[in-house]
């Protein structure tokens, strides 16, 4: 189990990211818009510079839903790999076989 605090440190991050994603986008093309002066485009890269740091998608980091594990995180499940092995396991996740050769 992940410390709590770190979690939520990740919740919150993913709610500021969904605040500030509709204009992170536009200021991030008019930054990379050729048409707009080189004044115009520095302004919006100000303006970009001054949104928060935790509102960028790269800050987010893939958690388990189960039990908040960072490492060995398959996106397809949105769970950690010990929490997928034990649910498979026991029949819990619909359509997933253990395989055998």
């Amino acid at each position: 189990m992940a410390k709590v605090s770190a979690v939520n440190k990740n919740l919150k991050r993913e709610r500021l990211v969904a605040k500030y994603a509709a204009k992170r986008e536009a200021l991030k093309a008019a930054a990379k818009d050729p048409n707009l002066s080189f004044d115009e485009q520095f302004e919006a890269r100000l303006k970009l510079a001054a949104l928060p740091r935790n509102g960028a998608k790269v800050r987010l980091r893939n958690r388990c839903q189960v039990n908040g594990r960072p490492r060995g995180y398959h996106r397809k499940f949105k769970m950690s790999r010990v929490s997928l092995r034990h649910l498979a396991s026991h029949g819990y996740l619909p359509g997933v076989v253990k395989s055998s050769w």
